[in-house]
């Protein structure tokens, strides 16, 4: 069995699960972990086969991915809020189509249907893994890393963006996640996804780029759709103020959460005796 590393903060209220994009981990989630811990318990994923995640034994298809999301939250409860950002985002909705009963709500940032969708894209990505084990991983987060934030992005997150590459991905891991996305299009199924869903997009993604989110955020039933100003592909970690917002905005509606952090919201007890 794959040991998945998760990292996790917040100790009340109910669980957001993350999952990183194809070319990241746990830590692309930092500024979630730090502020949205506040309300919800934050539980953000290595991949099986990266980061300190173990290899899987064999490989894994986006079922196999999605199913070995859907038993973290079995660990965990019954049901979790799911943030995925673009890959992350692809695995999200194939859970939320697969297990129903795990997801209480969708937020996907930077998404697609798949690349499954195009066979130029698809064969784009299947040719991925032979390139990383051609440059090696730290020559191939920085030669795709720069990509994933806009151009005016701090020169601080580009260096960040390349070292959390760099020390996530390798060879197999990423190879099953890049055909895991080659052979996704999930258009067929998104009607069918009950769980009300946030979809974002940065306003200057060069990767998946508004009209994939667009075409995400028009399938699925129950959903808003917000562009994220001034951001990139990791829209979370380029403006994650904004983002956190959103995200915030939309728990306080599926789930209920305080307006207020979990260590200032008051109590029954204490709603009542302010009452008197």
């Amino acid at each position: 069995m794959t040991a998945v590393h998760v990292e996790e903060a917040g100790e009340q209220g109910p669980v957001l699960l993350c999952l990183h994009g194809i070319g990241s981990s746990s830590a692309a989630f930092a500024p979630q972990l730090a502020e949205l811990s506040a309300y919800v318990r934050v539980v953000a994923w290595d991949a099986p086969g990266y980061a300190k995640s173990t290899d899987p034994k064999g490989p894994l298809d986006l079922d196999g991915f999605a199913d070995a999301a859907a038993d973290l939250i079995r660990e965990r409860g019954a049901s979790a809020h799911v943030l995925g950002v673009s890959w992350g985002g692809v695995i999200a909705l194939r859970l939320a189509a697969r297990h129903p009963e795990l997801v209480d709500s969708l937020i996907v940032a930077d998404s697609s249907a798949g690349s499954g969708t195009d066979p130029a894209k698809a064969d784009a990505m299947r040719q991925r893994a032979a390139e990383l084990a051609e440059l090696g991983p730290r020559e191939f987060a920085e030669r795709r890393g720069p990509r994933l934030v806009s151009p005016d992005a701090p020169p601080q997150l580009v260096h960040r963006v390349i070292d959390t590459m760099a020390a996530s991905v390798r060879l197999p891991g990423y190879a099953y996640a890049a055909e895991s996305m080659a052979a996704a299009d999930l258009r067929p199924e998104l009607p069918a996804i009950g769980a009300p869903a946030l979809v974002l997009c940065g306003e200057h993604d060069r990767i998946t780029g508004l009209d994939a989110s667009q075409t995400l955020s028009a399938a699925l039933h129950k959903t808003a759709y917000v562009i994220v100003k001034d951001a990139g592909h990791l829209a979370n970690q380029e403006r994650p103020e904004a983002f956190n917002a959103w995200v915030l905005s939309h728990l306080r509606i599926t789930a209920r959460i305080p307006e207020a952090p979990v260590s200032e919201a008051l109590t029954p007890e204490q709603e009542l005796s302010s009452c008197l």
